[in-house]
C-alpha cells in the first residue's frame, strides 16, 4: 500500500511538473484558428452521421449507423445541437432546423420522459435557441423575445412536467409520461439534482411568457429541499420525495448532486437571487469542512461526514468552473490541476476514478465523452488568460480524435484503459463537448460578449438591451440571455400596473355618506391594508419577484445517465 501510494505522488509530481513547464508554451492565434477549425470538422462529422443514419431517433450509434430513441423520442440530438450550430457560425442549417422542429416534434406522446432531461436537453435547447433565433437571422415576431414558436415549443414541453412536482413535498417525481402525467406506481425516490435543477430554465419561461407557475414550482422544490440538509449542513443522494425521507446518505459534488449546487450558484447570478446564493454558500461551507482533503473531494455520510467513497468522479469536474464564478480562482486551479492528472493518465476521464489507489474503479470505467472537464477549462481560461487549459483543449481534441473517432461519428469510451468502444454517442456530445471546446478557442465569440455588443429596441421596449453577453449556460450547456428576461418581465409588469390602475378606475366612487362613515370607523379601528404589487397602489415601491429530477431508472442502470448511486450497502 505504501508503494502504491509513493507511486501515485510520485506520477501526481511528473504530472505536475508537465504542467507548470507548459505555463510559457503559448498558443499563437493561428494555433488557435486551427484547433477552431478542427474542432468544427469533428463537429461537423458527428453532426452529419446523425442525420445520415440517426435522425429521427433520439441519438446515434456510431458502432452500427443507426439510431436509438433514448430520452423521450423528440428528435433529442438536433434540439441538442441547435445553439452550437449558431455558436459555429451556420446560421443556415440552424434556420433549417429551427423550422424543421418546430414542423415535426411533437410532445403530445404516450412516452416515459425524464423529468430532469426532459428540462435540461429539450427544454433548455429551445429556451436557448429561442433566445438566439434573431441573431441567427430568423424573423421574429413583434413581440420577441417574449413570444415565439421556439418559446411555445418549449413551454409546451415544461407543462409536460409540471404532474410530477404535484407532491405533498413541492419535489418532483424523476419520470413522467408527457400524455398522461405521472403514473401510480411510479417511484418516489429521485436524485437530489433530479429536484433542484429547474430554476434555470423554469424562472426563465415564467419571466418570458409571465406565467409563474414555473418559477413558482421550482422555487418550491428548492426550499424544500433545503429543508432536508442534516445537523451539519449536507444533502444526501437520493430522496423519496414524498416523505423527504433520504434513501442515499451519501454527500459529494458528482453523481446525483452535482447540477443542484450549479443551479444555485447560475440561478443567483441570472436572477440577481441573494436567497440562492446564500444556499449555496452554506453548503460551500459544509462542502469544505467535511469532503474536501487535498483539493479532493470525496463523498462521506451525510449526517457523520466520515468518508464513504474515497473517489473521484468524472462529473464532479464541473467543479473549477463554477468556483470561479464566485471567485475561488486559488482552489479551482489546484482542484483542476488535480482533474487534469488523471486525463493525462488515460487521455479522457473515468466515470470513477479511486484516489487512494490512483487507478480507475472496478466497472466504472468508462468515459461517454463527457465535458465538465472542458467546462472547466474555458471558465479558467476566461479568468486568468492561463494557456495550460488551451493545452487542455488540445489535449482533449487529440484524445477524442485519435480514440473514439469511427466512421459514423464518435463513440463513448467503454474502457479507459484499453479504449475500448461502445455503441452510443449522447447529444451532448454536440451540447456541451464540442461547444466548449469551440469557446474555449474562440475568445472573442459573441458568447464572450463583455458588453461591447448589443442590440436596443429589439424587444417590447424601446430601450431593451439584448445580447450584451453575460449568458448563463444551463447544465447542458444551453445559453440563456438574463437580459431578454429582464426585458420580457418589465413589459409584464408594466401591463399589470396599468391593469390595476386601469381597476381602481372603473370602482364606483363612494357616496359621501359611506365616506363620512369609513372616516369614522378608521378613527376607532385602523385600515387593513390588503398586500398589493401594484406601484398604483403603493407608489415609490417595486413589485416583489415571483416565489422561488434526475431520470429514475433502476439502480443497476443508473451509471449510464448520472454515475453511481450510492446505497447505504456500497
Amino acid at each position: 500500500m505504501l508503494r502504491l501510494l509513493c507511486t501515485t505522488i510520485l506520477c501526481v509530481i511528473h504530472v505536475f511538473t508537465l504542467i507548470s513547464n507548459a505555463k510559457g508554451q503559448e498558443f499563437t492565434e493561428l494555433e488557435m484558428a486551427h484547433y477552431r477549425e478542427k474542432i468544427k470538422s469533428m463537429f461537423y462529422h458527428a453532426y452529419n452521421s446523425y442525420l445520415d443514419h440517426a435522425y429521427p431517433y433520439d441519438e446515434l450509434r456510431p458502432l452500427t449507423c443507426d439510431g436509438q430513441d433514448t430520452w423521450g423520442s423528440v428528435s433529442l440530438t438536433l434540439i441538442d445541437a441547435l445553439d452550437t450550430l449558431l455558436i459555429l457560425g451556420n446560421h443556415t442549417e440552424f434556420q433549417r432546423v429551427a423550422t424543421l422542429l418546430q414542423d415535426t416534434v411533437d410532445f403530445d406522446i404516450d412516452v416515459n420522459a425524464s423529468v430532469f432531461e426532459t428540462n435540461i436537453r429539450v427544454v433548455g435547447g429551445l429556451l436557448s435557441a429561442h433566445l438566439l433565433s434573431k441573431r441567427a437571422g430568423m424573423e421574429v415576431e413583434p413581440g420577441w423575445p417574449c413570444s415565439g414558436p421556439l418559446l411555445r415549443m418549449a413551454e409546451d414541453a415544461a407543462r409536460k412536467l409540471l404532474p410530477a412536482f404535484q407532491t405533498p413535498t413541492g419535489m418532483p417525481y424523476g419520470t413522467v409520461n408527457l400524455l398522461r402525467g405521472v403514473n401510480p406506481t411510479e417511484t418516489p425516490v429521485t436524485c437530489t439534482a433530479g429536484v433542484g435543477t429547474f430554476i434555470l430554465e423554469f424562472s426563465a419561461l415564467s419571466r418570458l411568457t409571465g406565467d409563474p407557475v414555473f418559477e413558482d414550482v421550482a422555487r418550491k422544490a428548492l426550499r424544500s429541499l433545503w429543508k432536508t440538509r442534516s445537523e451539519i449542513g449536507l444533502v444526501g443522494n437520493h430522496i423519496d420525495v414524498l416523505s423527504k425521507k433520504w434513501v442515499a446518505q451519501d454527500a459529494g459534488i458528482g453523481a446525483g448532486v452535482d447540477s443542484y449546487f450549479e443551479y444555485l450558484v447560475k440561478g443567483s447570478i441570472m436572477l440577481q437571487d441573494e436567497e440562492l446564493l446564500s444556499m449555496f454558500l452554506e453548503y460551500d461551507k459544509a462542502i469544505k469542512n467535511y469532503t474536501k482533503f487535498d483539493d479532493w473531494y470525496l463523498w462521506v455520510q451525510m449526517h457523520k461526514g466520515t468518508v464513504s467513497m474515497p473517489v473521484f468522479q468524472s462529473l464532479e469536474a464541473f467543479w473549477p468552473g463554477l468556483q470561479s464564478l464566485i471567485g475561488e480562482l486559488d482552489s479551482a486551479l489546484r482542484t483542476f490541476h488535480n482533474y487534469y492528472t488523471v486525463w493525462r493518465q488515460f487521455g479522457g476521464l473515468p466515470e470513477f476514478y479511486s484516489i487512494p489507489q490512483g487507478y480507475t474503479v472496478d466497472k466504472r470505467e468508462g468515459y461517454p465523452l463527457r465535458p465538465e472537464l472542458i467546462e472547466s477549462a474555458m471558465y479558467l481560461y476566461k479568468a486568468t488568460g492561463d494557456h495550460t487549459f488551451l493545452q487542455l483543449g488540445r489535449d482533449a481534441v487529440e484524445s477524442i480524435e485519435k480514440i473514439t473517432r469511427v466512421p459514423c461519428g464518435y463513440a463513448s469510451v467503454k474502457d479507459i484503459r484499453d479504449h475500448k468502444l461502445d455503441n452510443r454517442m449522447e447529444s451532448f456530445f454536440l451540447a456541451e463537448t464540442i461547444k466548449y471546446l469551440y469557446l474555449l478557442f474562440d475568445p472573442d465569440n459573441f458568447l464572450h460578449n463583455s458588453g461591447l455588443d448589443f442590440e436596443l429596441g429589439t424587444g417590447p421596449s424601446e430601450d431593451c438591451v439584448l445580447g450584451a453577453g453575460g449568458y448563463i449556460f444551463n447544465t447542458e450547456a444551453h445559453p440563456l440571455d438574463p437580459a431578454a428576461l429582464h426585458c420580457c418581465s418589465r413589459k409584464q409588469e408594466e401591463r399589470r400596473e396599468l391593469q390595476d390602475i386601469l381597476l381602481n378606475l372603473a370602482e364606483p366612487l363612494a357616496s359621501p355618506q359611506d365616506t363620512q362613515s369609513q372616516e369614522t370607523d378608521s378613527e376607532t379601528e385602523p385600515p387593513v391594508m390588503e398586500p398589493s404589487e401594484s406601484i398604483a397602489l403603493k407608489p415609490g415601491t417595486r413589485r416583489k419577484a415571483p416565489l422561488l429530477s434526475c431520470p429514475m431508472q433502476p439502480f443497476s442502470a443508473r451509471l449510464a445517465v448520472m454515475g453511481q448511486v450510492f446505497t447505504d450497502g456500497t
